[in-house]
């Protein structure tokens, strides 16, 4: 028996590692696409103006020498073996690392912070006991309200960049690699040719996205994996070839030897070296497609190594040629008979890592939008099977827009490449920023050490940055002009967003004028079920009285509805949903607030109208059973009048109110009442999930209700409603300053905020509400 269980465990871990080498295959055409395309312009754009290719060859080689160690701080050693670890259930990127940061400390700016978000799963906070130290920089953090606005913008700014880093990588690797043709044509041609082909290939590029990449994903592993090999041969035999002791330059001596002679030129070239680390923040954002384990085998064996024997075989080609100041390119170290295959090849790579990029800038929006930080756009799920592939549609065609702009105003690599490297090491800087919180306040390390981590990776990418920042008028006014345009639109609108919560917070209505609302005021209740939209999660909000103020009637089943981001990656099914009671069972109110991740998305109306009633049955059975216990569930209301809230599915149960202060972390949770509310576990991709069966016909449920008759007609009741239509109440809101306010807030608010909100995607549309039900009420908020 135990040699077959050996056997077993053996088997099993073989197949584990066979998985592992697998995910590490497909990753390559996810995540290092850009990152495999730099050798195409790193040192073209290096040697474009500052320093030139002498006989010496100390340019060549203290490049190299850059090159090298750059690669091996930056990619291997602060991403693959630490950023990467900081990861959140599994995600990755900008908003992996504000949410951790949001969940171990209290620097959000929107107080919607609830105790049942702690009993989350994807919650969880499994960190060591804090220390001093660790508690007087948490301290620190949670007592300064302008840190955390600092920590807000630190982070807006990178998602800024990244979204300027998605305009600026398909142009420069889309033109870099169309130049390649250049050497099969004359000059004349050549200049005519290279940017009308780099603007038909970008047109096609985002032309094909709304097919989703779920659909031509199965292409881009092999591709990146054929460029690889091709970059990985073409090394080898020019070190071979030309050069065989190019690893001496390795050396770092030789980046002292490089600064020494070209001095204030060496530095400003370092803005064309940095573009070797291009898409490193890749696989720290795309991390949520494969495990930490897939991503590490795959950059450290395979990509690692392919791109350090390139960028040496380029380095031995031009220490033997000293004529190419003006073609010092990738192509030209490329052996003339095998160079148009090298081309073709290298487009097709342009073309992944460009993909790659703009995926990511969809799904950065897209975190962005459910975290109130961007304004309202369409989201389109390009794949029912593969979580997380997106498809934006006005993002898109503003970044083909963009892109072609670079392309045809630039024409060059050098432009290009000072504009992404500005992008690409402000990205990498707040990553720092971030990460260095994250070891502090989640890891819970000395803050010794995350000094340290702050240091020596901040004085690597800043020495870079100044370089790439001194070249303003040279590209990088580019993302500059980009991140302040795209800041202050996100800024606005979450300083709004944050403004008029706090105006539904202090215009809510009490609980009481909802309980007196009877007939004999001439108040009447119709058939069916009232959806009532507010972003409050206690509380009646201002609009349902606005609504019957104007219209004095309201439906038999009163549901308000809170559609709520929480600070993790996403929330299970089973978790989803928190209902309760707004009042007496009699008087049929309930609350529902439905908690969504900042990489989830709101269901189709049809799915969430049912889900929603299953939901409501599920917890009027167990509201039934928890009721017949000593402690009734409808007797006992929370300081703000509000019933407890049940989370349907795990059946824990959390006040209602909203925490504005310190929230435990020690939230318990209630075991499954499997039994108790009705619920089957249904067979699906993630087990654990749980969904409620709504079916007062059947025979079982009869006798369980059959104990208590109000519990059977609350039952049929919903029933009833559903049957006779649902209706959708939604606030239409227009947002103005308070009079005596500043210029700068009025401007911001009058004028920029009801802009954006005029021409961006209503919140019926956010929402997926179908227009036949919709109603809407005009609200005013005076912020």
């Amino acid at each position: 028996m135990d040699q077959n269980f050996r056997r077993h465990g053996i088997s099993a871990k073989k197949d584990s590692w066979k998985t592992i080498l697998l995910l590490s295959y497909q990753s390559l055409g996810v995540m290092y696409g850009d990152l495999s395309i730099s050798p195409l312009y790193v040192f073209r754009s290096t040697f474009a103006d500052d320093i030139e290719h002498s006989e010496t060859n100390e340019e060549i080689y203290g490049v190299l020498c850059f090159v090298f160690w750059t690669l091996t701080l930056v990619p291997l050693f602060k991403y693959v073996f630490v950023v990467l670890r900081a990861d959140d259930n599994g995600e990755g990127g900008t908003f992996a690392l504000y949410s951790l940061i949001c969940r171990h400390a209290k620097v959000s700016l929107l107080p919607n912070r609830q105790i049942a978000d702690e009993a989350l799963s994807t919650y969880k906070l499994d960190c060591p006991s804090e220390t001093e130290n660790v508690s007087r920089v948490k301290g620190l953090l949670e007592k300064h309200k302008s840190l955390h606005t600092g920590l807000l913008v630190l982070v807006l700014l990178g998602t800024c960049m990244v979204i300027g880093d998605g305009v600026l990588t398909p142009a420069i690797s889309v033109f870099s690699a169309v130049s390649g043709l250049g050497f099969s044509m004359s000059k004349e041609h050549h200049l005519y040719a290279v940017v009308p082909i780099t603007c038909f290939v970008l047109v096609g590029l985002f032309a094909l996205q709304h097919y989703g990449t779920h659909r031509v994903g199965f292409l881009f592993a092999p591709i990146v994996l054929t460029w690889l090999l091709c970059i990985t041969t073409l090394g080898v035999y020019n070190i071979v070839r030309w050069n065989p002791q190019i690893y001496r330059a390795l050396s770092p001596y030789y980046m002292y030897t490089f600064l020494k002679k070209t001095k204030r030129r060496g530095w400003m070239s370092l803005g064309g070296i940095l573009l070797c680390i291009t898409g490193s923040e890749a696989m720290f954002a795309d991390l949520g497609h494969f495990p930490y384990t897939a991503v590490q085998i795959a950059f450290t064996f395979m990509v690692y190594p392919a791109l350090i024997l390139e960028y040496m075989g380029q380095a031995a080609y031009l220490s033997k040629h000293h004529q190419l100041n003006d073609h010092l390119g990738f192509f030209i170290t490329v052996p003339e008979n095998v160079r148009l295959p090298v081309v073709i090849i290298g487009i097709f790579a342009a073309v992944v890592g460009s993909q790659a990029i703009i995926s990511g800038t969809f799904s950065i929006i897209n975190q962005s939008q459910s975290l109130g930080c961007f304004p309202r756009v369409k989201v389109v799920h390009t794949s029912e099977k593969i979580h997380g592939q997106i498809y934006i549609p006005e993002i898109n065609w503003m970044l083909m827009i963009l892109c072609i702009a670079v392309a045809v105003g630039f024409r060059d690599t050098k432009h290009m490449g000072n504009a992404s490297g500005l992008a690409v090491m402000t990205v990498m800087l707040v990553t720092t920023c971030l990460t260095s919180l994250v070891i502090v306040l989640c890891w819970r390390k000395p803050p010794i050490i995350a000094l340290a981590f702050l240091i020596f990776f901040g004085s690597i990418e800043i020495l870079y940055f100044s370089a790439s920042l001194i070249k303003f008028l040279e590209g990088a006014w580019v993302p500059i002009i980009l991140a302040f345009i795209l800041m202050t639109v996100m800024f606005v609108w979450h300083y709004a967003t944050i403004k008029k919560y706090e105006f539904d917070l202090q215009n809510k209505v009490s609980l009481e004028w909802l309980l007196a609302l009877e007939p004999s005021l001439g108040i009447a209740r119709v058939p069916g079920i009232g959806l009532v939209y507010s972003d409050l999660v206690s509380g009646i909000p201002a609009n349902f009285s606005r609504f019957i103020t104007n219209l004095p009637a309201f439906h038999r089943v009163l549901v308000l509805v809170c559609v709520k981001a929480v600070p993790v990656p996403y929330v299970p099914n089973a978790e989803r949903y928190l209902v309760g009671r707004v009042g007496p069972q009699a008087h049929r109110s309930y609350r529902c607030i439905v908690r969504l991740g900042y990489r989830d998305v709101h269901q189709d109306v049809d799915s969430f109208e049912s889900e929603l009633v299953k939901n409501l049955a599920a917890f009027i059975r167990f509201d039934a059973a928890d009721n017949r216990g000593p402690d009734s569930f409808t007797s006992e209301m929370s300081g703000s009048g509000e019933c407890r809230l049940t989370v349907i599915g795990t059946a824990c149960e959390v006040d209602g109110s909203v925490d504005l202060g310190s929230v435990s972390a020690g939230f318990e949770t209630i075991e499954s009442l499997t039994e108790v509310i009705g619920m089957e576990p249904i067979v699906a991709v993630d087990r654990s999930e749980r969904r409620v069966r709504f079916a007062v016909d059947d025979e079982s449920d009869r006798r369980h209700d059959d104990t208590n008759n109000s519990v059977l007609e609350e039952l049929e009741e919903l029933r009833a409603a559903q049957e006779a239509g649902t209706a959708f109440i939604l606030g239409k809101s227009y947002v103005k300053a308070r009079r005596g306010s500043s210029f700068l807030k009025r401007f911001a608010i009058n004028v920029g905020y009801n802009f954006l909100r005029q021409n961006c995607r209503g919140p019926d549309v956010a929402l997926r509400v179908p227009t036949a039900s919709l109603l809407e009420v005009g609200m005013v908020y005076v912020v």
